[in-house]
């Protein structure tokens, strides 16, 4: 069977678009209880200026949420359907202005407001039972590819694992490349970093197919054309380049999947709660075995943007966890599927992942 995925129902690119916001939501604010609630990302809750240009109307619900150090979670999510339902009934539609953590709460928010209990029993791949209200992405910094995936990704009590359904994907994205200008560097090329190696995941492994690779050769070409060469660097181009970039590393991805580094990654992110950017960037560093001449070519990367990237970091870790990181790692299957084959649980142990996490 061929995988039948559903995209994103309307895109409005360009330098400014974000000015559209309040025409877009417009047609929208006649359903449900006909208010919106914006969810924003915590770093703007000083910045008068932007937040002036956020439509907020009367009824309108604007929450500050704060996700450093740890990503999104299943207890963020009910306390923000709950709150938001006893108070102000259902809303019309839930947008997202932020990063991939903030896109991932708008798209399991959406969700959640619709099916009851914890979004902890949805954790897993069409486990949602009804169909989200509305939702709007606006990424202000690029690479997660959350605007376009049909994941919401959450930390639960038990398992760091995404709500995916088509029903996840959002209804509207806007992408403005003015407002991912002011992202501090390391932070911008750690979550430019995503967009690199979910397209060198996608092509790494047994699921990798021609639609995958259309989009993850553009997405890489673009990630090269910014992160190497002469005009390397965080520039308004550079910048317009790595939002396009992301879109299409996440398409390609889509129709491929992640492998190893994403494992790690989320094992790292479930235990010390690291960024998920950041903590691909510390996998991929160490496993040349399953990406070969790229983990080099990502090396050329850090060293020509003058990134920092610590090293040792296993060494201040415990037994206790290392052991619970690779728990997390070796419970996604399709992750080793896709990396090692359908065998992977033959050739591949807890122990084995314990020894990847002690090279970092």
């Amino acid at each position: 069977m061929f995988n039948n995925f559903k995209n994103v129902d309307k895109i409005v690119y360009g330098r400014g678009a974000f000015d559209q916001l309040d025409d877009i939501l417009s047609v929208q604010r006649h359903h449900n209880d006909g208010f919106m609630v914006f969810v924003v990302d915590h770093y703007f809750h000083d910045k008068q200026e932007f937040i002036n240009r956020i439509p907020v109307k009367e009824k309108d619900v604007i929450r500050f949420m704060d996700v450093d150090p740890k990503e999104p979670t299943t207890e963020q999510i009910d306390e923000l359907r709950d709150t938001v339902l006893a108070e102000n009934g259902l809303p019309a539609g839930i947008i997202g202005i932020g990063g991939g953590s903030i896109m991932d709460i708008a798209k399991a928010g959406s969700l959640m407001f619709t099916n009851e209990g914890s979004s902890s029993l949805y954790q897993g791949l069409n486990l949602v039972k009804k169909p989200g209200i509305y939702h709007a992405g606006i990424p202000t910094i690029s690479g997660t590819g959350a605007e376009c995936s049909m994941t919401a990704v959450l930390s639960g009590p038990e398992k760091k694992l995404g709500l995916k359904c088509d029903w996840t994907v959002f209804n509207q994205v806007i992408l403005d490349p003015d407002l991912t200008a002011t992202v501090e560097k390391n932070q911008w090329f750690y979550t430019g970093m995503d967009t690199y190696i979910h397209c060198i995941e996608a092509e790494s492994g047994q699921f990798f197919n021609t639609y995958s690779q259309v989009y993850g050769d553009q997405s890489l070409k673009l990630c090269r054309e910014i992160f190497t060469g002469e005009n390397a660097g965080q520039t308004p181009v550079n910048n317009e380049k790595l939002m396009m970039a992301s879109l299409f590393g996440g398409l390609s991805l889509t129709y491929s999947e992640v492998g190893a580094c994403h494992a790690l990654s989320y094992g790292m992110s479930f235990v010390f709660g690291t960024k998920h950017g950041y903590a691909n960037c510390l996998a991929f560093n160490h496993l040349e075995e399953f990406y070969g001449d790229a983990v080099a070519e990502f090396k050329d990367m850090v060293k020509q943007n003058n990134i920092d990237l610590p090293q040792n970091l296993s060494k201040d870790w415990t037994d206790e966890q290392i052991s619970q990181m690779a728990e997390i790692a070796y419970n996604l299957p399709h992750m080793w599927r896709h990396a090692i084959g359908d065998d992977w649980e033959s050739k591949w142990t807890r122990q084995d992942i314990e020894k990847l996490y002690r090279r970092l």
